[in-house]
């Protein structure tokens, strides 16, 4: 079963998450998930156990409980979903237009 972590500690690192798990069962991998730029952690991560008994318990007895200074939240992982990776819809930063307030002094032209 996968598992998500999330509210971690910034400094928590897969070593730890490790051992909190191994202590409900047998851990296939842990994956805290960091910045791409930075390689700072992002403060979520998912653990992989292959019994789903030994999962649901850890994930009912660590839920909501203090890890590393912080109150994670443990939760069965959703699946993925595939991101449209073309940008649609959103903010139109495309040419012209009036608009409001457009006068080069900070004052409406049809003010007065």
């Amino acid at each position: 079963m996968n598992i998500y972590v999330s509210n971690l500690n910034f400094s928590t690192e897969a070593e730890s998450l490790q051992e909190l798990f191994a202590n409900y069962g047998e851990v296939l991998s842990v994956n805290v998930i960091t910045d791409r730029e930075t390689g700072r952690s992002r403060g979520f991560g998912f653990i992989d156990m292959p019994n789903d008994a030994e999962a649901q318990k850890a994930i009912e007895e660590l839920n909501e409980t203090e890890f590393e200074g912080k109150t994670i939240n443990v939760n069965v992982a959703r699946p993925r979903t595939e991101r449209n990776t073309t940008r649609s819809g959103g903010f139109n930063r495309g040419g012209g237009g009036g608009g409001y307030n457009r006068g080069g002094n900070g004052y409406s032209r049809n003010r007065y």
